[in-house]
């Protein structure tokens, strides 16, 4: 194996930075940094090492390293498992919370970025092994590494729905924003509070697809989390009255979100739940199928 050195060495490098490449901490704040950033680059070289060594192992006819690919995808799917624990246990911390699925959208794209630098440096190695040429390995590795960033950019709410800014106001001590209830707060001094400091938005599907996924319960706790998160919340443990809160309209599918922000400011709030990602398990589709094209005539 030895004259495969700059085969498996150039598909290691390529792997190793398609993970560095992927791995950013942005509002969320996770993976926490060092040892987030650690335990994910060690898992990320480990894995372009196994896509680096494949086709040299198959060539030598060395089966049985070849075995080690199918234990690294149950590896993978532990490193799942290990983010979806990871990500519960801070969960009791959040005032705000993620939500069960916005953890488990989290948990797989960790688990997905292994296999993307798995099949970088497999795709470099391979071109090396065959073509011999170190430059063209370089450019196929950047290539995959552009690739991988292409797939793991989602859906957000964004491209399935306009996000408008709401009027905030009072019906009785009934909050709405819009026409859309959002809870009953009965102390004049919170409402006086709410509609000073106070914003509101409504979410409008742009097609059946898109109001079935934001009825979601899910996908609109993860809308409350990420304006609270990028906006800053007045929420506290003691005042209920300024917990972000989604609800929706039965007649016609939109969504409210009601939020006492730390800054308020409507462009930025538009901006945050525009850039919400659309979760997987949330995601439906009613009309691929044909009653759901039939009902929405």
């Amino acid at each position: 194996m030895e004259k495969y050195g700059l085969t498996i060495s150039l598909g290691i490098l390529l792997g190793t930075l398609d993970r560095l490449y992927m791995l950013r901490s942005d509002y969320r704040q996770y993976p926490g940094y060092p040892h987030g950033f650690v335990t994910h680059v060690s898992l990320g070289f480990i894995a372009s090492a196994l896509g680096a060594v494949a086709i040299p192992a198959i060539v030598e006819k060395q089966f049985a390293a070849v075995t080690f690919l199918a234990l690294a995808a149950q590896q993978f799917r532990d490193i799942r498992e290990m983010e979806r624990k990871s990500l519960a246990a801070l969960e009791e911390a959040e005032l705000i919370k993620r939500g069960h699925d916005y953890i488990e959208g989290i948990a797989r794209v960790f688990e997905a970025r292994n296999f993307l630098v798995m099949l970088t440096s497999l795709a470099t190695s391979a071109t090396m092994f065959f073509f011999g040429m170190p430059l063209l390995s370089l450019i196929v590795g950047i290539f995959f590494i552009l690739l991988s960033e292409r797939l793991m950019r989602g859906r957000v709410i964004g491209h399935i729905c306009d996000v408008d800014a709401g009027r905030l106001h009072f019906k009785g001590p009934l909050l709405m924003v819009e026409q859309i209830d959002i809870m009953n707060v009965g102390l004049p001094v919170m409402r006086e509070k709410i509609l000073q400091d106070g914003l509101g938005i409504i979410v409008k599907p742009k097609n059946d697809n898109a109001r079935a996924t934001i009825h979601n319960m899910g996908q609109r706790q993860a809308i409350a989390h990420v304006a609270a998160t990028i906006l800053g919340s007045k929420k506290d443990v003691d005042t209920p009255e300024f917990t972000p809160l989604v609800r929706k309209d039965v007649d016609n599918g939109q969504i409210a979100l009601f939020i006492v922000p730390a800054e308020k400011d409507i462009e930025s709030l538009i901006a945050a739940v525009e850039r919400v990602p659309v979760l997987e398990s949330a995601g439906r589709a009613p009309l691929k199928s044909k009653a759901g094209r039939i009902a929405s005539d």
